[in-house]
């Protein structure tokens, strides 16, 4: 009997639009030969399944719906959801609660890697090289003396908690601090200010691919922007380089940390690191735990690299949700 899957697409951030994308891909991918396969817009105002005879709203008791007078409950959750609440922990512990699978990884480790802060404390303590940082709540006085004695300028401003480069400025000044900063605070109530690295970017798909931890291929990222920023990432300002030129030694470094951080911190499901490599050091930006998954996308493109097609990586995600 074919499982009914539910693919979640949207969520409650500014990456709302880019989310919507990797669902549809999600969608049209899956083998329909094997699964009835459902799209979920979850959005502030409401949850629901949309099909091409209407929209049907969601049973949050249990999450479930109901089409043409038949209830219809779901095997398993496709988290295509990136920032809240698919990515930070929140749809994950719901999902927990009332017992139905889902492709990500556990409520913990969404939140723990959904907080960059909190992230790269962890994992510095695991050996993991980062760039030296300052964080800042909401409402904290800007001590711009502090902050450039703790990471210089040029630096990095990033809104805590969030993704896809939204609320991030690379800040030459002292004097462009509070407008990087008010940016920031558009996306979080968080903040951290982090040392401009200067070396070769790259990033790194793991994922657990019938049943074993899987590095993917490295991809090098070349912005023609001044960093990887928004419209780098998605409005074709970057080249991405798949299998990344970088050394053997440099390639080994950036495997071994991608995935001691993936089975040290018990992820599951799909994930994407980023890293700076400054000689043949990698530095560790940040660990994504619900990449995009856009015809832009970088971890499709690794799979793609690694001989894994769309279907073979959404159906092995899936499988390992059903059969954990």
């Amino acid at each position: 009997m074919k499982k009914n899957i539910a693919v979640v697409m949207g969520g409650y951030t500014s990456e709302y639009a880019i989310s919507l994308k990797s669902g549809s891909v999600v969608v049209n991918h899956l083998n329909k030969n094997k699964y009835n396969v459902f799209p979920v817009l979850i959005e502030q105002k409401g949850w629901q399944v949309v099909l091409d005879s209407g929209q049907f709203p969601v049973d949050k008791t249990d999450f479930s719906t109901e089409i043409d007078g038949v209830k219809i409950s779901f095997d398993c959750v496709f988290n295509a959801i990136h920032g809240s609440p698919g990515e930070d922990g929140l749809l994950q512990g719901y999902l927990q609660m009332i017992g139905v699978p889902q492709t990500a990884c556990d409520p913990y480790q969404a939140a723990l890697t959904y907080n960059k802060r909190d992230l790269l404390a962890v994992t510095k303590s695991m050996g993991i090289p980062c760039a030296a940082s300052y964080t800042l709540n909401q409402g904290d006085a800007i001590d711009v003396l502090a902050i450039e004695q703790a990471v210089g300028f040029p630096c990095f401003v990033k809104a805590n908690k969030s993704g896809s480069s939204f609320g991030i400025t690379k800040v030459y000044r002292r004097e462009d601090l509070p407008a990087a900063l008010a940016t920031a605070y558009k996306e979080d109530d968080e903040v951290i200010i982090e040392a401009a690295l200067v070396g070769t970017e790259v990033s790194v798909g793991v994922i657990k691919y019938q049943g074993k931890t899987t590095v993917l291929p490295i991809t090098e990222i070349i912005s023609e922007n001044d960093f990887f920023d928004y419209e780098a990432k998605y409005l074709g300002k970057s080249q991405e380089i798949t299998p990344a030129r970088i050394t053997q030694e440099q390639q080994e470094k950036v495997e071994w940390m991608a995935s001691r951080i993936y089975d040290r911190l018990k992820l599951r499901g799909f994930t994407r690191s980023e890293f700076i490599l400054v000689g043949d050091t990698p530095h560790l930006l940040e660990v994504n735990t619900t990449p995009g998954m856009t015809e832009q996308s970088l971890l499709p493109m690794q799979a793609a690299a690694a001989g894994i097609s769309l279907e073979a990586l959404f159906d092995s995600a899936i499988q390992n949700a059903l059969n954990p």
